[in-house]
């Protein structure tokens, strides 16, 4: 069983080198692909020079520009080789520890897609807006397309390859939250939830998602679902 983690990173200077840190610990059958997409603030260069001193299974892909974490996730998905793919922020606002609880469905055969919960761990913390905003798009979610979620926009979707490989990803911005989301219970796939930690960051500390993002989602679920 191998798991392909795909890492978009954009200007993440400040964190990316613990993240890969955690991720190249973890005990288990691992690929990592990062993708720098178009980062600034030398996250590219440090990657570059990080990248060749790791083994084989780990590598580094460019944007030459910003494109978007949908972006970021489809150059990723063309060479990801593992029998499922998680999705890992280049911040550390989830935990990878959380991997092999949400791997558990999956190695059973019981699911092909598992979402980490940031909302059945109690009450995470985020801001008043940002939690209303979450909560508001996961509910129009269930409301679309018959579901029961409870955390739509959490970073840790975890699929089986088959699974997301043939999906027929557009979205290029943070709209590939819930894209991801649509195309799988478009499939009637049930998407199995269970609960992770969660330590949210602020825009100071380099939160990107703002309320363009949260127009485009709503946007996208109304648009795939017609």
């Amino acid at each position: 069983m191998r798991l392909s983690i795909i890492v978009p990173v954009y200007n993440e200077a400040a964190t990316i080198a613990e993240v890969l840190s955690r991720l190249l610990a973890l005990d288990l059958d691992k690929q990592i692909v990062v993708v720098d997409d178009g980062s600034t603030d030398g996250t590219g260069e440090w990657l570059d020079a990080w990248v060749e001193r790791q083994p084989t299974w780990v590598s580094v892909r460019h944007h030459s520009g910003n494109r978007g974490k949908g972006a970021a996730i489809r150059t990723a998905l063309a060479s990801v080789t593992g029998d499922y793919v998680i999705i890992q922020d280049g911040d550390l606002e989830y935990d990878p520890q959380d991997y092999a609880r949400l791997l558990v469905p999956l190695a059973e055969g019981r699911a092909q897609v598992v979402y980490g919960s940031r909302f059945l761990n109690g009450g995470p913390p985020m801001f008043f807006t940002q939690r209303m905003g979450n909560v508001f798009l996961t509910r129009l979610t269930n409301l679309l397309y018959g579901a029961s979620l409870t955390d739509m926009e959490t970073c840790y979707k975890l699929f089986a390859r088959e699974v997301i490989v043939r999906m027929p990803l557009t979205a290029d911005r943070f709209d590939v939250e819930p894209e991801l989301t649509a195309r799988a219970l478009q499939q009637g796939l049930d998407i199995v939830e269970l609960p992770i930690t969660y330590s949210g960051r602020s825009y100071v500390s380099g939160k990107k998602i703002n309320w363009r993002d949260f127009v485009a989602a709503v946007w996208t679920l109304v648009r795939l679902r017609l």
